[in-house]
């Protein structure tokens, strides 16, 4: 399939449906006059779209398969549709007074994301990212146990270290184990101090995809009266894999943490920027307590600036989902078999990376991510390699370039996966791809090819 997002001619026929929709509602409120300041001439139009097409085509191709770089792939065309339908009229849903349809899409968005993580009664809404969902639960931690630490892991993403600068809290990063899990010893030894009231578990870390155990963890953090928030940002929609891809254990024990964040902009189809943050318990809304004299007025509901730090957030954001989940809902069969070829296109990568004679594995994935290097003696001559292969392959001709990424990793964690490489600097960088979009699944065996070739200097 070619065209945008996949779709071409079809995303092109119910756009042009979006905009006359939208304008024979429009027409229902009556005709006036546009402002001539708001005018644009066809001639400048012209121009200037031409400018924005060539300022764009600089972007890498993150649609395409041979994009296995970042976390990165263009939204589903059902959400571009929603999104776009939605944006022609502009709502904010900071209050219903700024868009009631919107703002209900996304309190059966956010419930749909809640029963997917097992949270019964909850209080939750979507974010414009998940730095800002993160920094929300973050923000309640700290009201719920002022004056003490939160704790993550060292390979947590690094929003929450720098949240916790942002409110004032002390963090404290905890280390990971060979899997790139949190250290649950390290992590009660840091209990045992009674410094520390959240505890940051993660699943499916930024960096390897790695999940943290977090059924292990509830025991412990209970044990020391800690509250548990789970960062699912990046790994949040594998749950719908879990029992049978993936071990449940981990996945069922969100149900039973205090909060859960998850980014729709990343496996939830979702353009940026659609975040997500949800708490188990609804009596969290009472830190959130604040009044306007002009913006909750039009309905004794719960507005849902009322229990967000954000204020103004796009309406066409809360549409885009609710759409598509209308149409690819968060279930096994739904938004799970796109996931599902993902992490199949990662373990059969990684199959044969095991079996490579110039490229190796770096660890075993447990989601999309799949890490590796080239196969060399020392970690400063890794380090050199990966970043030449990296930059030789998005050079190439674009009729067969593939796109990766470098991961820094420290000399220990590579020396204990791999004991055979000499560790002469104390870090360097080795490969990364995401698969994120299903299409990679077909496109391993070219991926893995060209990382031969390039590893081998063809």
């Amino acid at each position: 399939m070619t065209g945008v997002g996949g779709a071409g001619e079809w995303l092109g026929e119910w756009l042009g449906r979006a905009v006359r929709a939208v304008g024979a509602w429009e027409e229902r409120f009556g005709g006036y006059v546009r402002h001539p300041a708001l005018a644009v001439g066809g001639g400048e139009l012209e121009s200037a779209f031409e400018r924005l097409v060539e300022r764009l085509s600089g972007n890498y191709p993150f649609f395409h398969p041979r994009y296995a770089g970042q976390m990165l792939k263009p939204p589903h065309p059902a959400a571009i549709l929603g999104y776009v339908t939605a944006m022609l009229i502009n709502p904010n849903n900071h209050a219903l007074d700024g868009g009631p349809p919107t703002a209900h899409m996304e309190r059966e968005a956010v419930a749909r994301l809640a029963d997917m993580f097992g949270y019964g009664t909850h209080l939750g809404h979507l974010t414009s990212s998940g730095t800002i969902a993160n920094l929300e639960a973050l923000f309640v931690a700290r009201e719920l146990h002022p004056g003490q630490g939160i704790a993550y892991s060292a390979e947590a993403h690094y929003t929450h270290a720098r949240m916790c600068r942002v409110l004032g809290v002390e963090g404290h990063a905890v280390p990971a184990d060979q899997r790139g899990r949190i250290d649950l010893d390290a992590l009660e030894d840091l209990l045992r101090t009674g410094r520390i009231g959240t505890v940051v578990l993660t699943a499916g870390t930024t960096g390897l995809g790695a999940v943290d155990p977090i059924h292990e963890a509830l025991g412990i953090c209970r044990r020391y009266g800690t509250r548990i928030h789970v960062d699912a940002a990046y790994g949040g929609f594998f749950t719908l894999l879990a029992g049978q891809e993936l071990d449940p254990a981990p996945w069922r024990a969100i149900a039973e943490c205090d909060s859960v964040v998850v980014d729709p902009h990343k496996h939830g189809l979702q353009p940026y920027g659609c975040g997500a943050v949800l708490f188990r318990d609804p009596a969290v809304g009472r830190f959130y307590v604040h009044d306007s004299p002009y913006t909750y007025f039009t309905s004794d509901e719960l507005h849902l600036g009322e229990i967000s730090l954000e204020c103004s957030r796009a309406g066409a954001a809360a549409a885009a989902l609710w759409f598509t989940f209308e149409l690819l809902p968060p279930t096994r069969q739904g938004l799970g078999e796109v996931l599902a070829a993902g992490r199949r296109a990662a373990l059969a990568w990684a199959g044969l990376l095991e079996k490579s004679p110039v490229v190796g594995l770096y660890q075993r994935p447990e989601l999309d991510i799949v890490a590796y290097f080239p196969n060399l003696p020392s970690l400063s001559e890794i380090d050199r390699k990966s970043a030449e292969m990296m930059e030789r392959g998005m050079t190439d001709d674009p009729a067969r370039a593939v796109y990766l990424s470098t991961f820094q990793v420290a000399a220990p964690a590579l020396v204990a996966r791999h004991p055979g490489v000499h560790a002469d600097a104390p870090g360097g960088r080795v490969l990364r791809s995401v698969l994120m979009k299903p299409e990679s699944e077909h496109a391993v065996e070219h991926l893995h090819a060209r990382v031969e070739e390039l590893a081998a200097g063809i």
